[in-house]
């Protein structure tokens, strides 16, 4: 699903002939993207450094661009009522993300999904611990947490405050919310 919901994301905002133009940068079929079977993930990296040097932007804002927009994909593809029971706010939302993957995994057996951890959560802000397998994906995390801002009809500041990329174990995100 996540390659249909770029696919998705870059013709309504950019138009079908910058999707074709990162079809063929990046070597994808558009008809190889199965909405409910597992991709290679090279695919979508693929996807992302082409939709980078097609849209002329920097592979982060890509990723933050994506990342907003994937909320808003998923509640319209019929997994809005997963995200309502995972969270009636954006903190309560943001500390049941793995409760809400390990739903999503009974139906995807093949599902490898981050984990969340939200720590130092006060009535405006958490420290939110980000741990995957997948290497680069911290200014997705970035947009996902704006994404779900916007849900819920917050303002959402994320500052990054450990990176994997740097060395740290995993990456932790310091979210701010009014």
């Amino acid at each position: 699903m996540i390659n249909v919901a770029i696919r998705d994301l870059v013709m309504t905002q950019f138009g079908d002939e910058a999707w074709g133009a990162i079809c063929r940068k990046s070597g994808v079929l558009d008809s190889a993207f199965i909405r409910m079977d597992q991709n290679d993930d090279a695919v979508t990296y693929g996807l992302v450094a082409a939709a980078s040097d097609v849209l002329g932007l920097s592979q982060s804002e890509v990723l933050r661009t994506f990342g907003a927009y994937w909320t808003q994909f998923t509640a319209e593809e019929g997994y809005g009522p997963l995200l309502d029971a995972a969270g009636k706010t954006l903190p309560e939302l943001l500390q049941n993300l793995d409760a809400m993957h390990t739903r999503l995994g009974t139906a995807f057996p093949n599902f490898s999904p981050p984990s969340f951890e939200c720590l130092n959560v006060t009535d405006a802000s958490m420290d939110l611990h980000y741990r995957s397998s997948r290497e680069g994906l911290d200014d997705l995390v970035i947009g996902l947490v704006q994404g779900l801002g916007s849900r819920f009809n917050v303002e959402v500041k994320v500052e990054q405050t450990a990176s994997k990329g740097d060395g740290a174990d995993h990456s932790v995100f310091h979210v701010q919310w009014r």
